[in-house]
Parts: C-alpha cells; sequence; structure tokens
C-alpha cells in the first residue's frame, strides 16, 4: 500500500468516526426520506401538506390532519361506535387498544357533517395509520351510516380512501361490509345525489374493489398506490415482470379509472368547485339526528 493509499485510508476512518460521532446529536425528523423518489430533504420543506418537495409525492396523514387541511367547521358522526374482537384473534384486542390510541380514533374512518366555504358535505376520512386503515365491522357501519344520512338529508358524499383491504382478525365479518357499504352506496346514487372519492396512498384490497371505485368522480393524490391484489401475487400468477409505474395513479388515469389526479395543496379548491357545481348554500348541525 502506497502512502498516498495509507492517508486515503486513514481519512476515511477519521470522517467516519466524526460521522458516527454526531449523527447521534441530530433530533429524529431533521431529515425526511421520499418513499417514491428517495430523495432525503430538510423536514421545514415539508410544507404545511406533508408533500415531498420533488416528486410532489403526498405522505400518508391521519385522519385528523387531514381534516385540518380540509375544514374547521364540522360535527363529528358514530362516536359511540367502538371495535370488538369478535373472534378473539391472537393479539387483537391489543393491535385495536394502540391503533386507537395512536389515531384518537374508534375506528379506521372519521365520518361527520363537515362545511367547506358554506357548502355542506358528509364527509368520511379513512386513517392509513389504524392497522393500516382495514375495513372492519365498525369501518363498514360508519361508512354504511354516512352514505344513509347523507341519502336521508341529500347530501353529496366526499370520501378519502387509505387502506390495506379487509381486516383479516375479523374473517368474513369484514367481507361482508363491501356489499353493506355498496348498497348503501347505490341508495345514495339513486337518489340522484353526487359522491366524490378521493384516493390517497395506499388504496388497495377490497376496498378499492368496493366503494372506493364507485363514485361519480375519482380523484387521485399524486404517486398514491391503487390496486387490488399486491404486485408480487399478480407477477407469480402472470409469470410477468410488471412496470414500475404499476397501480400508480397515473397509471390508473392513463387507462381511464381515475378522473383526475390532483396535488394535495390544491385539493380543497378543487372539491369545492365540484361542490359549488351541484349545491345550494346551505348548513345546518341536525343532519346526524
Amino acid at each position: 500500500m502506497t502512502w498516498f493509499d495509507r492517508l486515503k485510508d486513514y481519512s476515511k476512518q477519521q470522517t467516519d468516526k466524526l460521522l458516527n460521532r454526531y449523527s447521534t446529536q441530530i433530533p429524529l425528523g431533521i431529515w425526511r426520506e421520499c418513499p417514491k423518489c428517495h430523495n432525503r430533504f430538510y423536514y421545514r420543506r415539508f410544507g404545511n401538506f406533508d408533500v415531498c418537495p420533488q416528486c410532489g409525492y403526498g405522505f400518508r396523514l391521519t385522519a385528523y390532519k387531514r381534516l385540518k387541511l380540509l375544514t374547521k367547521d364540522y360535527v363529528q358522526w358514530d362516536m359511540d361506535l367502538v371495535t370488538k374482537d369478535p373472534l378473539h384473534f391472537p393479539g387483537y384486542a391489543d393491535k385495536l387498544q394502540h391503533a386507537q390510541k395512536t389515531t384518537k380514533l374508534n375506528d379506521s374512518v372519521w365520518t361527520g357533517l363537515a362545511l367547506l366555504e358554506k357548502k355542506s358535505v358528509a364527509l368520511g376520512i379513512m386513517d392509513p395509520y389504524f392497522i393500516m386503515g382495514s375495513l372492519g365491522m365498525i369501518t363498514g357501519e360508519k361508512l354504511a351510516r354516512l352514505f344513509e344520512r347523507a341519502t336521508l338529508h341529500e347530501l353529496p358524499v366526499i370520501l378519502f380512501t387509505a387502506s390495506g383491504g379487509a381486516r383479516m382478525q375479523e374473517g368474513i365479518r369484514s367481507l361482508m361490509q363491501m356489499a353493506k357499504v355498496t348498497a348503501a352506496v347505490n341508495r345514495h346514487k339513486a337518489a340522484g345525489l353526487l359522491y366524490i372519492v378521493v384516493l390517497t396512498d395506499p388504496t388497495t384490497g377490497g376496498v378499492t374493489a368496493s366503494f372506493a371505485m364507485e363514485a361519480d368522480i375519482t380523484i387521485a393524490e399524486p404517486k398514491a398506490l391503487i390496486g387490488f391484489a399486491g404486485r408480487r401475487v399478480i407477477e407469480q400468477t402472470m409469470n410477468q415482470k410488471l412496470p414500475d409505474d404499476f397501480q400508480s395513479a397515473e397509471q390508473l388515469q392513463k387507462n381511464g379509472f381515475v378522473d383526475e389526479i390532483v396535488p394535495r395543496e390544491k385539493l380543497a379548491g378543487e372539491l369545492l368547485q365540484l361542490l359549488s357545481l351541484n349545491q345550494n348554500d346551505v348548513w345546518r348541525t341536525d343532519y346526524g339526528k
């Protein structure tokens, strides 16, 4: 080894020591990495909408964080419904308790009456941090009631989906929610009322196979993962390598499954414009009765 190689090796060792020393002093969360483009950026560049400054991917939000971005005027519905453990699935009770404590929700969806610039709307927001937004019995019940109240009071529905699919810990009971919610959606549609869905990352499984794809207007956030079965399952079934943008919002728009891709910071304005074409300026608080 030449003297130059020894000097280079020594310099690298000293640099690694300094990096290891000071990396422990950097607070967690200062630097973020986008899961889509893998760009690393200072957390203040996140902005108020938690969006990657390079590719525009919207990071996953809790239901309450998304609600805060939309409106300050709302009335929450069905707070008394609480998920139980019907099959006594091992570890499920602990998962529920942790999810409820983390998200401040009784299950994986927030539902209620919201006011968007004097436009009344029945609003549903699925939370990916509640057992990956999975569809359980209470989730299905809350969504069915959301559409039933909207039908009764002639309200449009806006639903933000974010889910890994049906909740395995509740067995066939979770799968039955797909049909129950779809029936409520159809009654709402038969009444001539507007249903807008916003597909966020991720929207997959039984949610995609039912009410997430039944709206009058289908909006998606940029780079959102949308699909039914996972990439690995499909590749093994077809014995083919799938393209990198498979199941992306952009690919679904090209194939006619998504009407519009709207950046998160423009979403509230877009929803308001769609509601303005559909609804009079009416705000009441007795819709949940």
